[in-house]
């Protein structure tokens, strides 16, 4: 079963950038969709970007977009999230996604 593990996370001010990686144990190149959701504690699952790891195809959330753009490198089997001016509502936990697997996230903290 493929694993993943993010990282890039961290405590920036709103307006700054931040650049998570979600690197995977196997090859991504099997067509397939994989994205960033993010979490805070006591509210649901918010989906941030998806895509097509053959085309690369995306899709961006309504509250992220033209902030925040997905991209991949399928050599090394890793998928981005470019995250530009952040906002304090932008604070939460960021995880990857492939099919079920889920990795153990990356905080994000943005202060105003």
């Amino acid at each position: 079963q493929v694993q993943l593990v993010e990282s890039g996370g961290g405590s920036v001010q709103a307006g700054g950038s931040l650049r998570l990686s979600c690197v995977a144990s196997e090859s991504i190149q099997p067509l397939n969709w994989m994205g960033w959701f993010r979490q805070i504690p006591g509210k649901a699952r918010e989906g941030v970007a998806a895509i097509y790891t053959g085309s690369g195809a995306t899709y961006h959330a309504e509250s992220i977009r033209g902030r925040f753009t997905i991209s991949r490198d399928v050599t090394k089997n890793t998928v981005y999230l470019q995250m530009n001016a952040l906002k304090p509502e932008d604070t939460a936990m960021y995880y990857c996604k492939k099919d079920q697997t889920i990795g153990p996230g990356t905080q994000v903290t943005v202060s105003a």
